[in-house]
């Protein structure tokens, strides 16, 4: 793909109109550059939407600590005004370099070498909506110019991979055309929003957080401000319905709460609120921690972005590792954060002590695949299992049809990798069951693969230390040869610290690493790709990190331990309905090691 073939009549064109088309060069107010401050001419303070930027570096360089390099990329060059720019890389079959590569992340647009010599693209798509016309044109243009598939991600996202750098701009011009803004999809950004999967058709929902989440979406889209923060920045919605949108996980997280009569006072008359959680960031071993606010749904906007604000102007500049919101509020306190971040708003908001508020159900882990029963008696949505988040162009074009045959032409993806298809008819259920079986997918609850969830992994990320899909599909492979299930093992496979996966929250979680398969018995031995083996994470009312069982296991030995690890929890568990989780964490880590590490005699090769 370094190569540079002949451009077409219709790629020179989608360049010449890039730059105007992708609104990446927007016309500024006259500034003038001054040792890599944006001043306004005669000025010592610097102006625009960029200057609260520039006011937190000086505060970090003024006490005499020195900006990481991608703080300096920021500050000599804004990543939202690089549209000639990829334009001229892309005529030249140029992919970036240096800190451009970090900077190009900004509209979506990652190099990921040296996994692939190519551009993943990223979307941004708010509460993980996506019409059918859309799923179309997205499967076109991964048809067109990158691999022919899609995979969604684990913020109910999708990405676009193994595009060429000439294509590049002709991607993104694509998506607006199809109403996906890609702004602010990577590097230090906020991420897209994400929200309950089954918002507005959930039968136990509180809140329908669909409209929620798409004002933060542009929100964020309409203030140049809310951008090149000092790290990556995640918001989520929960309406407290059947699907967890794992509102915990996230910077700032939103979960619907009822107040009833018996605790309703006259500031806070009964109702349906949210709680405000912040610093959400399993990866580093957290979840976000109740603030002690009490919000109306049209509070939450503003608080996100008086949050965001005081992140923007505090968060660490100079320490890469340190400059998530987690450590601005393990530096301050979660009281000094909050107190600070109210004084940001126009109306006073509530203190409400969160054990005042109504309990919220458990949402159940396995209804995002199968056929479950929506608010509409007559209609019922279908929760399709993708492997390992991957969907082929034709099997995106089967369920735009599907969706648009069926169901109302809404597809909704979630962040366990898979895709609902909503208001289906309940006579209808089975003929839609046929024709996603027809596509090559299922909704099958009951197999290991409806609970695998796996990052990209080395066939497409620098920072994976295994191919976390290839081993996911290896596992589902091998267990379900073997074994039935009748409750849900969520499996979650990530290749780095990073955790794009969530490791840490998986009934079973595996993290990538490199491992001696001789055990240190062997100097002369050459690594190879394997896990760690964490068990009994969870999330919601059930949150809590795994616990590590194993610290080293080749990716080879991995499909028959995890038949194991299955194995003894279906014949040992108190009853069908105690799950993998509770089953784990009843038992302490020396005992379930050892029971895990048996080979029992009824066990597959």
């Amino acid at each position: 793909m370094s190569e540079n073939p002949e451009l077409t009549e219709q790629q020179k064109q989608y360049l010449a109109g890039f730059a105007v088309g992708s609104g990446l060069n927007a016309p500024a107010p006259r500034q003038v550059e001054s040792q890599g401050e944006i001043r306004s001419e005669g000025e010592s303070e610097p102006i625009g939407p960029d200057a609260i930027h520039v006011r937190a570096q000086d505060r970090f360089t003024a006490s005499g600590k020195k900006l990481v390099k991608e703080e300096k990329a920021k500050r000599e060059k804004n990543p939202l005004d690089m549209g000639d720019e990829i334009a001229r890389r892309a005529e030249a079959g140029e992919f970036p370099s240096g800190t451009d590569v970090f900077l190009m992340k900004s509209i979506g647009l990652f190099y990921v070498a040296p996994a692939q010599d190519a551009y993943m693209c990223r979307l941004r798509l708010a509460a993980g909506l996506i019409d059918a016309r859309q799923m179309r044109g997205v499967a076109d243009l991964a048809e067109r110019h990158g691999g022919g598939y899609s995979h969604v991600t684990t913020r109910a996202n999708l990405q676009i991979r193994e595009i060429p750098a000439a294509s590049g701009p002709e991607v993104l011009t694509g998506l607006a055309d199809l109403g996906i803004l890609n702004r602010g999809a990577g590097a230090d950004n906020i991420r897209n929003v994400t929200a309950s999967p089954t918002a507005g058709i959930d039968p136990r929902e509180l809140y329908d957080t669909r409209e929620l989440a798409k004002r933060m979406h542009h929100t964020i889209l309409w203030n140049r401000w809310m951008y090149n923060l000092p790290r990556k920045f995640n918001v989520a919605f929960d309406g407290g319905g059947t699907v967890s949108a794992l509102a915990e996980t996230n910077d700032v997280g939103f979960a619907a709460v009822g107040v009833d009569e018996s605790e309703a006072t006259d500031e806070v008359p009964a109702g349906v609120y949210f709680r405000l959680q912040l610093g959400g960031i399993t990866g580093h071993g957290d979840f976000a921690a109740d603030a002690g606010l009490l919000l109306a749904p049209e509070e939450c906007v503003p608080v996100a972005r008086a949050v965001i604000e005081v992140f923007v102007e505090h968060g660490d500049r100079t320490d890469r590792g340190k400059a998530r919101l987690k450590y601005l509020l393990d530096a301050w306190g979660r009281d000094a954060f909050v107190k600070e971040a109210c004084e940001r708003l126009d109306f006073a908001p509530r203190f409400f002590p969160l054990e005042r508020c109504a309990e919220r159900p458990e949402p159940d882990p396995w209804a995002h695949v199968g056929v479950h029963p929506q608010r509409d008696e007559a209609k019922r949505y279908l929760g399709v299992v993708l492997p390992v988040g991957r969907m082929e162009a034709e099997q995106m074009r089967a369920l735009a049809a599907i969706a648009e045959r069926f169901g109302s032409g809404t597809l909704r993806l979630t962040c366990w990798q898979n895709v609902i298809v909503s208001d289906v008819d309940a006579d209808a259920v089975a003929d839609a069951k046929v024709a996603i079986e027809a596509a090559g997918l299922t909704t099958d609850a009951h197999g290991v693969r409806a609970g695998l969830v796996a990052c990209t992994g080395n066939g497409g990320c620098k920072f994976s230390a295994c191919d976390t899909k290839g081993h996911a599909r290896a596992v589902a492979d091998h267990v379900e040869q073997r074994l039935e299930l009748d409750t849900p093992v969520n499996i979650h496979l990530t290749g780095c610290p990073n955790s794009c996966a969530q490791h840490h929250i998986g009934d079973i979680g595996l993290l990538g690493t490199k491992v001696d398969p001789s055990g240190g018995a062997d100097d002369d031995a050459e690594e190879v790709e394997g896990y760690r083996v964490l068990v009994g994470g969870g999330h919601g009312t059930e949150a809590g990190l795994g616990r590590e069982l194993f610290a080293a296991v080749t990716a080879d030995e991995l499909p028959e331990l995890v038949e194991q690890m299955i194995r003894q929890y279906l014949e040992h568990r108190n009853d069908a309905s105690q799950t993998f989780r509770d089953f784990a964490r009843e038992r302490d880590v020396d005992t379930l090691a050892a029971l895990f590490s048996r080979r029992a005699e009824t066990a597959g090769g």
